[in-house]
C-alpha cells in the first residue's frame, strides 16, 4: 500500500494555488531508531497532515534528519575504539569522512521506519542538517549575528562533559536527585578576629576547595561583621584568601559563610567578578585535577574528593558530615556527571532575540496546545540566559571565525579565508563546531531554500503546525521562534502541539538501557502499523503523560478486524448488477445511522481542529464498533434478505456510511481504510485515485435527525436490556420471549408496534403487551428503556428454587469479598505504604463488587415476587 502511495506521488506538493498546510518533522537524529516518542509524535503529525490533504489544501510534510553532533561523534569514536584507535590517531579530516560514511550507512534507518508507520512525508525532498545548502544557511546566521554583536566570545562558567569533552548548554544538562554528603570544613583565619580563629563552610564537592579564592558572608550578618576583610589561609593549599561581604549570600543557609570557587560555580563566578577575586580552574578537560591543585594534581575528581576529606579530617579541620540528597547535572547524551567549568567559549546574546519571541506568543500569533505550556514558555524566555553555542567536537558545523596569530585579529566569514586582511598573515579557523541546536533552529526555513529567496519559502513559510515533546520546548521550539523572527521577520509556525510523554505501564521513563522501553517495531509486528497508531491515539488525553497500555493496542487490532469483517459483509452482499446511488431514508434506522454519521463528522472535525486526538479516536471507535457494526448492520440484515429495491437502498446506505466513515478514520488508520475503500462500489463522483487524496466528508449536517436518534436509542436500550436478562438467567438466545411494556400513552404504544419487527430480529421477542396501566407480571425481570418500563416474564423459563440458591450463594461470596476490600481501603497504613496503582485497582474492584451486589440483590427481588 505504501508503495502505491509513493508511486502515485501523493506525498509531494509543489507550489500551487490555495492556502498551504505545512508541517516540518522534528528531525530525528541520524543515529536514531524509532522509539515510542517518535511513534506518538509522528502519528499525530500524520493525522493532521492526512486530514489537511483530504480537505483539499496544498499539503507538505517536510522530512529529514539531524546530524546529531555529539551522538554521531560518539558512534564513530566507539567504532574506532574497537579497532584500538582514537579520533586523534586518524586526524580531523579522516574522522569527518568516517562520520559521513557512518551517516550513509545508518542514517536512513529511521526514515524507512517512518515509512513503515505510514507517515506521509515528502520523501522526495529529504533534508539533512549538514547538506551544502543547509551549511550555507547556518553560516549566514552565524556571520549575521556575529556582525550585529549578538555572538561574542567570552570566559564564562559553562557545563562541561568530561566524557564527550565538550561544552553543553544549560538545557542539555539533565538533573537527577542523588544521595551524597554535605561536608563541613574549618577554614583557619590568618589572625584571630574577635575571638574567632576559623570560619566553618559547607560543600558537597570537597575537591573544589582547591579553587577557592574567597569566603563570602552577607553584609548584614552581624555574626561576621568583624571578619569582613580578614584573611583565611586555605587548608591543604596554604593560599591566602579574603572574607568578602556579598548580597548573594543567604545568611539563613548553613553557617552563613560560603566558600567561593569562581571557576566551578556560576554564582561564585559572579561574586568573584564583583570583588575582583582570582578565578582558578582546578580541573582538566578529563575531570582530573590540574596543576593548580598542587599535590592533588593528576587525581580523578572523585579520588581527589576522598583524599581531601581524609586529609582535612587528619588535620582536625573536618567539622562534620551528613547525608544529603541534591540535584546533580548529567550530560543528556552519555549520562556523565557534568562539571561547571570556566572556559573561553562562543555565546549568543539571547535577550534581544527573546523579546519579540515573547510578544508573538502573548499576542496569540503562536498558540500552544495545551495552552498551559505558554506560561512555561514565558517563564523561561523572560529569564533567559546567554546560549553557549561552541562545542569541542569535530563533527558538525565548524565555527566560521578565522584568527590571525600575527596581529591578533579575528573575523567571521561566509567563505573560507586564508590571508589576514589587516597584515597579510596566515589565518586559522576556529577548531570548535556549533551546538547541534544552532543548526536545528533554522529547520522551518532552511529546508525551504533559505538564504535564497525561493518560491518554496515564499509559499510554504510560515508553516502551519509543529508537534513536539515538552523536553525540547526550549532546546528547539523557542529558538525556532527567535531565529524565524530574526531572519524571516515572521513566526515559523502558527500552532505548537506539546504531546504527552510516553512512560511505561509503571510510570517509569522508557529506556532501552534500563529495560523499561517498548519497541514500536515490535508493536507494529504484533498489532500492525494501524493497530499501534490508533492504540496510541486512544491513550492521548489532556493530561501531561501517558502510561503506555498495550491493551489499547489489542483493542485497536480487534477494532481493525471488526471494520474489516463488517466491510467484507457489506461487499459480499453487493451483486454484479448493483448500481451505486445516493443514500435514501426508508426507515427510522436509516435516518438514525445517517444522523449519527453527521454527528461523527462534526466531532472529528472539531476534535482534530482542536488537536484532541484521544477524544476523536474514541468517537471513531464508538461509531464503527457500536453504531455501525453492532446495530445498523444488524438492523439492515432482514432488509438485505428481502431483495429488490429495498435491498438496493440498504446497500447504498451501507456503502455511503462506510465510505464516509472510512474517510474520517483514514488519518489515524491509513492502511486498513485504504485497502477497504479501494474495494467499495462507489459512484463516479465519489471516486478518487486513492483514499488518501479523496475528498474529506462535508455537507452531512443535513442528515441530522433528533427524532430518529431518540427512537433508535430507545430500541437499543430495549435490546441491551433483554440481552442482559438472558445473560443473568442463562436463557438461550434462541429462546423466544414475551415482553410487557408500561408506556406513557398512544405514541409509545404505536412505537412498540412499529419496532416489533426489529425486536424480533435483534433479541427474539415473539410477543408483547403494551399499555399505560399494565401490571408487573409475577417473577418478571424489569428495566427501563427510554421513558418506558419493560418487564420480561420468567415464569416457565427459570427454575426459581435453584436460581434463588445460586444467587444467594453468589451474593454471600461477593458481599464477603466487598467487605474485605472495603476494610483494606479503610486501613490508613495500607493507603500510606501501597503503590498508587495498586490502591487504584482495589478501589476499582470495590466499585465493581458494589455494582454486583446491587445487581444480585435486584435479581433476588425478582425471584421472590
Amino acid at each position: 500500500m505504501f508503495a502505491r502511495w509513493a508511486d502515485g506521488r501523493y506525498f509531494e506538493q509543489p507550489v500551487a494555488d490555495g492556502h498551504p498546510f505545512t508541517v516540518v518533522i522534528p528531525p530525528p537524529n541520524v543515529t536514531g531508531s524509532l522509539h515510542m516518542g517518535h511513534a506518538l509524535n509522528n502519528t499525530i503529525q500524520d493525522v493532521v497532515v492526512r486530514r489537511a490533504r483530504m480537505t483539499g489544501r496544498p499539503t507538505r510534510w517536510i522530512v529529514g534528519t539531524d546530524h546529531a553532533g555529539i551522538a554521531t561523534q560518539n558512534k564513530v569514536e566507539q567504532k574506532l575504539a574497537a579497532e584500538g584507535l582514537s579520533r586523534h590517531d586518524v586526524g580531523r579530516e579522516r574522522f569527518v569522512e568516517l562520520c559521513w560514511e557512518w551517516r550513509r550507512e545508518h542514517g536512513n534507518i529511521i526514515i524507512e521506519q517512518l515509512k513503515r508507520m505510514g507517515c506521509s512525508c515528502d520523501y522526495g525532498d529529504e533534508h539533512f542538517t549538514m547538506d551544502p545548502g543547509y551549511q550555507r544557511a547556518v553560516r549566514t546566521v552565524f556571520v549575521d549575528w556575529f556582525e550585529q554583536g549578538l555572538i561574542y566570545r567570552g570566559e564564562r562558567i559553562i557545563n562541561w562533559c568530561p566524557r564527550c569533552a565538550t561544552a553543553l548548554s544549560d538545557i542539555e544538562v539533565e538533573h537527577e536527585e542523588l544521595d551524597g554528603h554535605l561536608w563541613h570544613f574549618r577554614y583557619p583565619l590568618k589572625r584571630a578576629v574577635g575571638g574567632h580563629d576559623h570560619v566553618v563552610v559547607a560543600t558537597t564537592r570537597p575537591e573544589t576547595m582547591l579553587g577557592d579564592t574567597c569566603v563570602a558572608v552577607h553584609p548584614g550578618d552581624e555574626r561576621y561583621t568583624d571578619l569582613v576583610g580578614a584573611t583565611i589561609v586555605l587548608p591543604l593549599i596554604d593560599r591566602e584568601i579574603p572574607v568578602v561581604a556579598d548580597e548573594h549570600v543567604d545568611p539563613a543557609f548553613g553557617t552563613g559563610a560560603v566558600k567561593v570557587t569562581p571557576a566551578h560555580d556560576p554564582n561564585d563566578f559572579e561574586i568573584a567578578e564583583r570583588h575582583g577575586c582570582e578565578k582558578l580552574n582546578i580541573l582538566n578537560a578529563d575531570a582530573t585535577v590540574s596543576e593548580a591543585g598542587g599535590r592533588y594534581a593528576g587525581l580523578d575528581r572523585y579520588a581527589a574528593r576522598e583524599r581531601i576529606v581524609a586529609d582535612m579530617e587528619a588535620a582536625g579541620l573536618l567539622a562534620g558530615a551528613e547525608e544529603h540528597v541534591h540535584a546533580v547535572g548529567h550530560c543528556y547524551r552519555c549520562r556523565t556527571v557534568v562539571e561547571p567549568w570556566l572556559s573561553d567559549q562562543w555565546f549568543v546574546d539571547m535577550k534581544p532575540l527573546a523579546a519579540p519571541a515573547i510578544e508573538v506568543v502573548r499576542d496569540g500569533k503562536v498558540v500552544f496546545h495545551p495552552r498551559r505550556w505558554e506560561n512555561v514558555y514565558h517563564h523561561w524566555m523572560e529569564n533567559i540566559r546567554d546560549w553557549c553555542v561552541s562545542r569541542q567536537l569535530w563533527w558538525g558545523h565548524q565555527i566560521p571565525v578565522f584568527y590571525c596569530d600575527a596581529c591578533g585579529t579575528h573575523a567571521a566569514s561566509m567563505e573560507d579565508i586564508t590571508e589576514c586582511a589587516q597584515c597579510g598573515g596566515p589565518l586559522r579557523q576556529d577548531p570548535d563546531v556549533l551546538d547541534t541546536w544552532f543548526s536545528s533552529q533554522l529547520w522551518p526555513f532552511a529546508t525551504l531554500g533559505w538564504p535564497d529567496d525561493t518560491r518554496e519559502i515564499a509559499y510554504f513559510y510560515p508553516t502551519t503546525v509543529l508537534s513536539t515533546a515538552r523536553d525540547i520546548l526550549f532546546l528547539w521550539v523557542a529558538r525556532m521562534i527567535m531565529s524565524g523572527l530574526s531572519f524571516r521577520d515572521d513566526i515559523p509556525f502558527e500552532d505548537v502541539i506539546i504531546h504527552p510523554t510516553v512512560f511505561n505501564a509503571e510510570g517509569r521513563r522508557m529506556s532501552k538501557s534500563l529495560g523499561t522501553g517498548v519497541d514500536p517495531l515490535d508493536l507494529m509486528e504484533h498489532y500492525g502499523a494501524d493497530g499501534m497508531r490508533f492504540g496510541l491515539m486512544l491513550q492521548v488525553t489532556g493530561s501531561q503523560d501517558i502510561r503506555f497500555s498495550e491493551e489499547k493496542l489489542v483493542s485497536s487490532r480487534n477494532f481493525a478486524n471488526k471494520i474489516w469483517n463488517a466491510s467484507r459483509f457489506v461487499l459480499m452482499n453487493v451483486d454484479d448488477d448493483y448500481v451505486p446511488g445516493e443514500p435514501k431514508v426508508e426507515t427510522v434506522a436509516d435516518a438514525w445511522i445517517l444522523s449519527r454519521l453527521a454527528e461523527l463528522s462534526a466531532r472529528v472535525d472539531e476534535g482534530l481542529e482542536a488537536y484532541e486526538f484521544g477524544e476523536t479516536a474514541r468517537a471513531l471507535y464508538d461509531f464503527f464498533w457500536n453504531e455501525f457494526c453492532d446495530w445498523y448492520i444488524e438492523l439492515a440484515k432482514p432488509r438485505l434478505a428481502g431483495g429488490g429495491d429495498v435491498r438496493t437502498t440498504v446497500l447504498r446506505n451501507l456503502t455511503f456510511v462506510l465510505d464516509r466513515a472510512l474517510r474520517l478514520l483514514h488519518p489515524m488508520m491509513p492502511f486498513v481504510t485504504e485497502e477497504i475503500w479501494s474495494r467499495l462500489p462507489l459512484a463516479e463522483a465519489d471516486r478518487a485515485e486513492a483514499l488518501m487524496v479523496a475528498a474529506w466528508p462535508t455537507g452531512l449536517e443535513a442528515y441530522r435527525n433528533e427524532d430518529a436518534e431518540r427512537s433508535t436509542a430507545r430500541l437499543i436500550e430495549l435490546a441491551v436490556g433483554v440481552r442482559a436478562v438472558r445473560a443473568r438467567y442463562g436463557l438461550s438466545p434462541k429462546q423466544g420471549l414475551s415482553v410487557v411494556f408500561r408506556t406513557s400513552g398512544d405514541a409509545d404504544n404505536a412505537w412498540v408496534r412499529e419496532e416489533f419487527g426489529h425486536m424480533q430480529s435483534l433479541v427474539r421477542v415473539e410477543g408483547f403487551t403494551a399499555g399505560t396501566d399494565v401490571e408487573k407480571p409475577p417473577h418478571a425481570a424489569v428495566f427501563v428503556a427510554g421513558d418506558m418500563t419493560v418487564f420480561v416474564p420468567l415464569e416457565g423459563l427459570v427454575d426459581f428454587a435453584a436460581e434463588r440458591a445460586r444467587i444467594g450463594a453468589e451474593l454471600a461470596r461477593v458481599t464477603e469479598e466487598l467487605s474485605r476490600v472495603t476494610k483494606k481501603l479503610g486501613n490508613e497504613g495500607y493507603l500510606t505504604k501501597a503503590a498508587p496503582d495498586i490502591i487504584d485497582k482495589d478501589r476499582a474492584r470495590a466499585e465493581d463488587l458494589s455494582a454486583t451486589v446491587a445487581r444480585l440483590t435486584m435479581q433476588q427481588g425478582e425471584l421472590l415476587e
